[in-house]
């Protein structure tokens, strides 16, 4: 089997690349590192099956040879990342994508989209099912990642109904694990490196904003289930079980063992007060559970980040 996986040296996409070459994959990895790093995938380098090409699939590409699967995966995926990137975001959403799905329909290869939980926005439903359309703001500044993914998922849509590209759409919720970046600028990022580093750790409003959070490997079961049943329709991938913001300062400042205070910062403009998935559709077209307990993973996560930070 021969992949194109873009975003392929980001936090997910480097996960996905090395389960896949596991797997006995051949894949192609395209990154322009806007936002990936090359240390996320060095390990892969000298993997004959493996093939790093630096591109913005903003811009078309060919690649010589059959591919079995296009799985898109690019784009900035955190706040500070897309509101640093606004443009960037919403051309990697609707002309990557564009790119990426012409490439798919080609090559009659199968497509995957990485889409997000951000196209619920601030949901008015808890949990989300994939039938919720969504409370966004188009025009408000997360609005560029919001409907960039949106688009994708229309325009993915769009394509399977009219040129029968063969398309899955993961919808994928609170991911969090190794490889994640330092300034990546999501809760669990920041938390664990102000934690470690005796830091104020800052919640965001009053921290009773609820997140869901799956752990990685969690998460690269889920694709990879759903690589592997023959569904169209947008599926939800993540963790149900939600929990405050403030509880999550409080755990990870006890399993790091930290004496950092707790702060309070005003809450971002259209920030979700609740996010949970709900993943019905994926335990039943999938088999998908994700089993990791929070702790367990966050203190994985937590023995990275000191590597990371110098301090193991």
């Amino acid at each position: 089997m021969r992949v194109v996986l873009t975003g392929g040296a980001g936090f997910i996409g480097s996960h996905l690349a090395e389960f896949l070459l596991k797997k006995d994959f051949e894949v192609i990895c395209i990154d322009n590192f806007i936002t990936g790093r090359k240390e996320n995938i060095k390990h892969l380098l000298d993997n004959k099956k493996f093939t790093l090409i630096e591109h913005d699939v903003t811009k078309p590409i060919y690649i010589d040879g059959d591919i079995d699967w296009v799985l898109h995966f690019a784009s900035p995926a955190s706040p500070v990342d897309y509101l640093n990137y606004p443009i960037q975001t919403l051309k990697v959403g609707a002309l990557g994508t564009h790119n990426m799905l012409g490439l798919a329909k080609a090559k009659k290869s199968k497509f995957m989209l990485a889409s997000t939980s951000e196209v619920y926005g601030d949901p008015l439903v808890n949990p989300q099912p994939e039938t919720y359309w969504g409370n966004v703001n188009p025009i408000g500044p997360r609005g560029v990642y919001d409907e960039a993914k949106r688009f994708a998922e229309a325009i993915t849509m769009a394509y399977h109904r009219v040129h029968n590209v063969d398309t899955r759409i993961a919808r994928i919720f609170n991911t969090y694990g190794e490889r994640m970046r330092m300034d990546d600028g999501r809760v669990i990022p920041n938390f664990i490196t102000q934690a470690l580093k005796g830091e104020p750790i800052t919640v965001y409003g009053d921290g009773t904003q609820t997140r869901s959070f799956c752990y990685i490997q969690d998460l690269i079961d889920g694709i990879w289930r759903l690589m592997n049943v023959n569904y169209n329709e947008p599926v939800n991938l993540g963790n149900p079980n939600e929990m405050p913001v403030i509880g999550l300062a409080h755990t990870i400042k006890k399993l790091t063992k930290s004496k950092s205070e707790i702060v309070f910062k005003p809450l971002p403009t259209d920030d979700p007060k609740r996010r949970r998935p709900d993943i019905r559709i994926a335990r039943e077209k999938l088999g998908f559970e994700p089993h990791t307990p929070l702790e367990d993973g966050l203190m994985r996560t937590i023995d990275y980040f000191r590597c990371e930070l110098g301090l193991k």
